[in-house]
């Protein structure tokens, strides 16, 4: 007997575990959507203009100066990485995704930034610095980086479930930006200052404001996780991203015209440092909600049997999480990789539980189904015998 939906399945009273999956040769997977096949090849046409960048480095800042400003751009970089991917852990990304945000960022957008300010410089060369820093480069670049997370949230829209995942590619889009701007700067300010000037820009960049960019673009993130939590589309969700991009130029410009126009110093220590305290709380927040709905979402299989509730605590909660992890490593062969892929696959299946509950997914029901028997695989390789 077949039922529409893994929860349509009749509640076993003295059943705490799901039954065996199946038997598979290899596990189903979610069926990929079309809009994927855009980006792969949107990312073909980033490789050849990543060529072109790399080819204008060389002749901008020369071979050494490049090398080395590269090297120091990887530090901040890394730094970042590491800070998203804390934020990314409790439902991972596709890894495809994140390639793609962060190429955008460290290609696209930097492409479209030098093309305006070069159309800029020779349409308007009396234009004051002052303007190009505080008003151009503000809305070209955060227009041109939202552009990204734009393309992200309309072609794989069903790996953008909520605020969190916004905030990640927009992170991801920031964190590339960053990289091949900081590059253009170290180098510059090591052609033109030396090895003081460009430790100088290093400090400024590098260790005082690595997250700049990245708090930029994840507002714009932010504002479309709460168009694909909401399941708005059209010109609700375009609405959403227009207002996530002011907002993106709005602290922009203000950071900016604290180096330009007031005391960077100053305005760092009381402005810009509160600020990114409450994008880090902001942060906090974000994952507690998105825990609630994973719990949330487990529980509607706990009630008919799928799950136990100490298996939906466990699942639900970062503590929880490390626990089972250790204990599957205490398990004869160290099963510590199967509980975690019995982790994510829980989670996925909350994600697309939630899908399923809003409505906005006409697909999330099969994917339902494919997470639920990838789950019960997963928790079968932990229990093994």
């Amino acid at each position: 007997m077949s039922f529409p939906s893994p929860l349509a399945q009749p509640v076993r009273a003295t059943a705490s575990t799901p039954p065996q999956a199946t038997p598979h040769r290899d596990l189903p997977v979610p069926a990929a959507s079309g809009g994927r096949i855009v980006l792969w090849v949107v990312a073909a046409l980033l490789g050849i203009v990543a060529v072109g960048l790399i080819l204008y480095f060389l002749a901008f800042l020369g071979p050494v100066a490049s090398i080395v400003s590269a090297a120091l751009a990887l530090i901040p970089f890394a730094l970042v990485l590491t800070a998203i991917r804390v934020i990314d852990r409790w439902e991972p990304e596709p890894r495809g995704l994140v390639v793609f945000a962060l190429l955008w960022g460290a290609v696209a957008a930097v492409a479209v930034a030098l093309a305006v300010g070069l159309a800029v410089t020779l349409a308007a060369p009396w234009l004051p610095e002052a303007v190009s820093t505080v008003v151009q480069a503000p809305i070209v670049e955060e227009i041109a980086k939202g552009a990204g997370v734009l393309l992200v949230f309309v072609a794989a829209r069903r790996a953008f479930d909520g605020p969190v995942d916004g905030v990640v590619y927009g992170a991801l889009v920031g964190a590339g930006f960053a990289f091949t701007e900081n590059i253009l700067y170290f180098g510059d300010s090591l052609i033109t200052g030396g090895a003081e000037g460009a430790a100088f820009t290093f400090f400024l960049r590098g260790i005082l404001s690595p997250f700049a960019h990245v708090m930029f673009t994840a507002a714009t993130g932010f504002a479309l996780g709460l168009a694909a939590r909401s399941g708005a589309k059209g010109g609700a969700a375009l609405g959403r991203w227009v207002v996530g991009v002011m907002v993106a130029i709005c602290l922009h410009a203000l950071w900016n015209g604290s180096a330009v126009v007031a005391d960077f110093f100053a305005l760092y220590v009381t402005l810009q440092v509160p600020l990114f305290l409450a994008f880090v709380v902001g942060i906090i927040l974000l994952r507690r909600e998105e825990a609630r709905l994973t719990r949330e979402r487990l529980a509607d299989y706990a009630a008919v049997g799928w799950f136990s509730p100490a298996e939906v605590d466990m699942l639900a909660t970062r503590s929880g999480r490390s626990r089972a992890i250790a204990w599957a490593r205490s398990l004869p062969g160290d099963r510590a990789a199967a509980m975690r892929r019995f982790i994510a696959e829980a989670t996925s299946l909350a994600a697309a539980r939630q899908r399923v509950v809003s409505g906005r997914d006409p697909r999330a029901a099969a994917d339902e189904r494919v997470y639920l028997e990838r789950a019960t695989r997963a928790r079968s390789d932990v229990l093994a015998l």
